[in-house]
């Protein structure tokens, strides 16, 4: 009777716990419940930010970074192999047309002109050396075809006697054949001198040609190292600031190596990079919006560089206001490259809630109310994102993130 009586107690027990198990369950999912509706349902006016939708224009664009410089920058290099021998300016100075910079040692260079200056008067004496011997050489041969000339008609004479001697019955036919022959032999003499003093009046004019290039091909590299030496004392061409010098006295410094920079900080333009993927949209004459903190410049697009490196394309952007008191040079900012523009078109500012794609979900308030709306984007930039369709002027859209409200159809707000 005992176990009976222990047996009821503890199912009875057993079955309370697990009502009192069962109905905590249920207030705790209640509770969940409640809450996350009160928490989805509301949002206070503090945590979102809002923006009338109005009627405007919306520039599409593409984003890329930028750099200022300077729109002028010369580069001041070495013309010659030396080292520096005196530095005149630093960077930062303003420096005038014809200022000297730096200066160089040009020793080297110095003898190696003088050297070259060697080698040209001799290869000039070798020159009318060849013009003299030519000289002697046509006055011998000519002289020797004058002789052979004489010769020629002393046997022409004997050919004449030894015809009249054989017709007066003195002389043979053996007689005329000799002194034919002799004449014959003379003559071919003479042609085959005139030969030889045209082959060696062209030999020698050959030589004297290829002494004279030899001697040009000197001059012109005479006067290229003379033309070097004259600028190895690095001076200014315009007027600007030395952005850059190289300051190391006593550095070898090879020919093409950079020695300065002066730059006209008067006048920027902005040298811009972007992902190649955008490469076949950009083109020379696009708009162009740089944003240097919150002013804004126009401009334009006029180079774009063929070349890519580390997937990224380089162009340059000419400033409508290119001495704007903002820039700075190797200053970073922000570009936008206009591909598109719609005026009149339905605009609310841009901001976190839109995400990109063409069709999606933002909020609108009414009242003290926001509503979600499907609606569809159409160009956009950094401030303003186009909307085709869903919302009309006037209405007030939440442009701040609302993902955590994407099931949520209407939500209210709370002072």
């Amino acid at each position: 009777m005992d176990q009976l009586i222990e047996q009821e107690v503890t199912a009875r027990k057993k079955k309370k716990g697990i009502l009192i198990g069962g109905i905590a369950i249920l207030a705790l999912a209640a509770s969940v419940w409640l809450l996350r509706t009160t928490l989805k349902s509301s949002i206070k006016r503090a945590d979102i930010t809002t923006a009338v939708v109005e009627i405007g224009s919306v520039e599409n664009t593409l984003n890329a970074t930028g750099e200022v410089l300077p729109e002028f920058e010369e580069i001041l290099t070495s013309p010659i192999n030396a080292s520096i021998k005196n530095v005149v300016m630093d960077a930062g100075n303003k420096v005038n047309a014809g200022q000297s910079i730096l200066t160089l040692d040009k020793s080297a260079s110095q003898t190696e002109f003088e050297k070259i200056n060697f080698q040209m008067q001799s290869k000039r004496n070798e020159i009318a050396k060849l013009k003299l011997d030519l000289n002697k050489s046509f006055f011998d041969i000519q002289s020797n075809n004058d002789i052979k000339q004489l010769r020629i008609s002393n046997l022409a004479d004997a050919v004449e006697n030894a015809k009249r001697l054989f017709k007066a019955g003195g002389g043979t036919r053996e007689g005329i054949e000799q002194a034919e022959l002799n004449l014959k032999v003379a003559q071919l003499e003479k042609k085959q001198l005139e030969n030889e003093i045209k082959s060696k009046q062209q030999t020698m004019q050959i030589e004297i040609k290829e002494a004279e290039i030899a001697l040009a091909i000197q001059q012109n590299d005479l006067n290229g190292l003379q033309r070097k030496l004259q600028l190895a004392s690095i001076i200014a061409t315009r007027s600007g600031v030395v952005t850059y010098v190289n300051k190391n006295i006593g550095a070898t410094v090879h020919e093409g190596d950079a020695l300065a920079r002066i730059a006209d900080l008067s006048s920027f333009k902005v040298n811009g990079s972007i992902s190649d993927s955008y490469m076949d949209q950009l083109h020379a004459g696009m708009p162009v919006v740089v944003r240097i903190n919150e002013v804004q410049m126009k401009g334009h697009v006029v180079n774009v560089y063929p070349s890519v490196q580390n997937s990224i394309v380089s162009f340059d952007v000419q400033l409508d206001e290119r001495n704007n008191k903002q820039l700075r040079p190797n200053m970073k900012v922000d570009v936008y490259v206009v591909t598109d523009v719609r005026s009149k078109t339905i605009r609310v500012a841009n901001g976190a809630a839109f995400k990109g794609p063409a069709e999606q979900d933002i909020f609108v308030l009414n009242g003290g109310k926001a509503e979600r709306r499907a609606v569809h984007i159409g160009l956009s930039n950094f401030d303003f994102v186009e909307i085709k369709d869903g919302v009309k002027p006037g209405d007030v859209v939440i442009t701040s993130d609302m993902s955590e409200y994407k099931n949520t159809k209407e939500l209210t707000i709370k002072d």
